[in-house]
């Protein structure tokens, strides 16, 4: 009986070992044939669905399925608009129309609506298997902005929700297989708030703010959620307001750059020359040695 069960033992040892060399060389497979064709090359489905086989629960598995379908739901079109700016895009081509109209053309990725759900599908399988991945949950927020484009309404949510999480964790996040440290998720979801601000649409330019605000709640002492707010309102024309969140701002931090420059692009806006002299001398005496010369200057010419 004794030797039975470590023959059984043996087996069971050998599959594993066996499973998992297959793995590693489905991996490396998978690898060379990404290097050479892409995430959804000819062949690339092949070997993942026989890596799944074999490894089913593989983080780089899991999110090369991911991409394969997120990249087989794209197809890059050029798109003609009236604007000089798209989606925070330059125009790859502009060109006078019959009536002698500027019009500008973009490169835009058009998606296949069923292939893109399956790739949250996938996103969400990885999710699920690895809730501690941080770059998981980011690959789904990428996906849900660049699927929404102009109204990030599922992106925003979504995000709104991880904030929520991540306030109520205990455990540190992983990212790409790594223990990432406290300051990485406030600084990663302010990459999120420029990408809402870059899009520059109505819809995203709220997101922008909406985002701004939850997170300035969960971290109150990070100035930079706050000049967010400041910016909304300034790219919305309300100086006024805007004024007062960079005044908070430049009250705890006044060689915040941010807040200095966009406080006196709002006074100049409003043309009002006694705000104005507020922040340059602000500037004047917080700001960079190359800003404090501007300071100077402009103050001199006013008097």
């Amino acid at each position: 009986m004794k030797r039975i069960l470590m023959i059984l033992t043996a087996l069971a040892i050998s599959v594993s070992a066996s499973a998992q060399t297959e793995s590693e060389r489905l991996e490396q497979k998978y690898d060379l044939m990404v290097s050479r064709l892409g995430p959804a090359g000819v062949g690339v489905q092949v070997v993942l669905d026989q890596w799944q086989k074999v490894d089913s629960t593989n983080a780089k598995m899991l999110f090369a399925r991911f991409s394969y379908l997120f990249t087989k739901a794209q197809t890059p079109e050029v798109v003609a608009k009236p604007t000089k700016k798209y989606l925070g895009m330059e125009p790859v081509l502009s060109l006078k129309d019959s009536l002698g109209n500027d019009v500008y053309y973009y490169q835009e990725n058009i998606f296949d609506d069923e292939l893109y759900g399956q790739a949250i599908l996938a996103a969400d399988k990885a999710i699920r298997h690895w809730p501690d991945r941080l770059d998981f949950r980011f690959v789904k927020a990428n996906a849900y902005i660049a699927y929404e484009k102009e109204s990030p309404d599922m992106a925003l949510a979504y995000l709104l929700n991880l904030v929520d999480e991540n306030s109520l964790r205990e455990a540190a996040w992983d990212y790409e297989g790594l223990e990432v440290d406290e300051g990485f998720f406030p600084d990663a979801m302010q990459e999120y708030c420029f990408s809402f601000y870059s899009i520059g649409s109505p819809a995203s330019y709220n997101a922008f703010k909406v985002l701004s605000e939850r997170l300035f709640k969960a971290y109150p002492d990070n100035m930079g959620f706050l000049c967010n707010i400041g910016s909304y309102y300034l790219v919305n024309k309300e100086f006024k307001t805007a004024l007062k969140y960079y005044d908070k701002v430049l009250k705890k931090h006044p060689e915040d750059y941010t807040a200095q420059q966009n406080a006196l692009l709002a006074a100049r806006r409003m043309n009002n020359t006694k705000l104005i002299r507020k922040y340059l001398n602000i500037i004047l005496k917080h700001g960079s040695e190359k800003d404090r010369l501007m300071a100077k200057g402009r103050l001199e010419s006013m008097k």
